[in-house]
C-alpha cells in the first residue's frame, strides 16, 4: 500500500493541472473574447492617456 500513497499526490496534481489547462483553453475566444479585448483596449487607452498627460514619451 506504500506505492499507492506515494503515487496518489502526483496523480491528483496531474489531474488538477490537466483540468486547469482544459479550462483555460475552453475559455479562450467565444462570446467572452470581445469583452476581454474591449477591457484590455480600454486599459491600454487609459494608460496611454495618462502617459501623454504626464508629458512622457511612449517607448
Amino acid at each position: 500500500m506504500d506505492y499507492v500513497s506515494a503515487l496518489l499526490p502526483p496523480v491528483v496534481m496531474a489531474a488538477f493541472f490537466i483540468g486547469l489547462v482544459v479550462t483555460i483553453v475552453k475559455s479562450q475566444g467565444g462570446p467572452n473574447k470581445a469583452k476581454e479585448d474591449a477591457f484590455v483596449d480600454a486599459a491600454y487607452a487609459r494608460a496611454e492617456a495618462t502617459r501623454q498627460a504626464d508629458g512622457t514619451a511612449a517607448s
